[in-house]
């Protein structure tokens, strides 16, 4: 299993670009997850300590707890994202010749679906943890890096939103009973990335103009 942390930027590159399926899209949201989180951090290196935005002191440290941890487990869910998809192609592999075959074949089909759909809900779930922090550290931080807390809104709500995706793809292909509950999950967090996306956003362009 790759490690996505140890790759230089044109190693990664030219992986995503290959021909082979992953990385593909998820492992994509989770490193652009641990992207917008070092943002993130730096922003809050240029806040807190510095006494022209002692304001923003509290809600740098409360983002950067949220941050920093992402800063590698964004690579690991890179890598684990891959290494489930990886596992679905391996259970389509299985044989399925004769009934017994058939049925193992389906069940560990279904089970490696279910946790290709768990790895990305996670990125995504942690992608909204960082997210809703945001607004916050772009009115109250140093005013002189808010766009540098637009840009790792960009990049964690398409962390977020990315990594539903993969939920959505790989839930569908799930028995209802099986995937019932993770939709009802997806649709929520879809919705509230969307509109703190937004809340991002505004507080990033009323942050300039004041």
């Amino acid at each position: 299993m790759s490690d996505y942390g140890e790759m230089t930027l044109n190693q990664y590159r030219d992986a995503l670009a290959s021909q082979e399926p992953t990385p593909g899209g998820g492992t994509a949201a989770a490193v652009a997850l641990s992207q917008g989180a070092a943002l993130a951090v730096m922003v809050c290196n240029l806040t807190e300590g510095n006494d022209k935005w002692m304001d923003g002191w509290g809600d740098a440290h409360a983002c950067r707890s949220v941050a920093t941890p992402l800063l590698e487990l964004g690579h690991q869910l890179a890598s684990d994202d891959a290494g489930a998809f990886d596992r679905v192609m391996s259970a389509f592999k299985m044989p399925k010749n004769t009934d017994d075959e058939l049925h193992i074949r389906r069940s560990a089909i279904q089970k490696a679906t279910y946790d290709a759909a768990m790895v990305p809900m996670q990125t995504a779930n942690r992608a909204f943890e960082l997210l809703s922090m945001l607004p916050a550290l772009a009115t109250s931080g140093n005013a002189n890096a808010v766009t540098d807390v637009g840009v790792a809104g960009l990049m964690v709500s398409a962390a977020c939103k990315g990594a539903l995706f993969n939920v959505e793809i790989n839930i569908n292909s799930l028995p209802d009973e099986l995937g019932r509950d993770l939709r009802i999950q997806l649709n929520e967090l879809r919705l509230k990335c969307r509109d703190t996306a937004r809340d991002v956003m505004h507080a990033v362009h009323g942050r300039m103009q004041s």
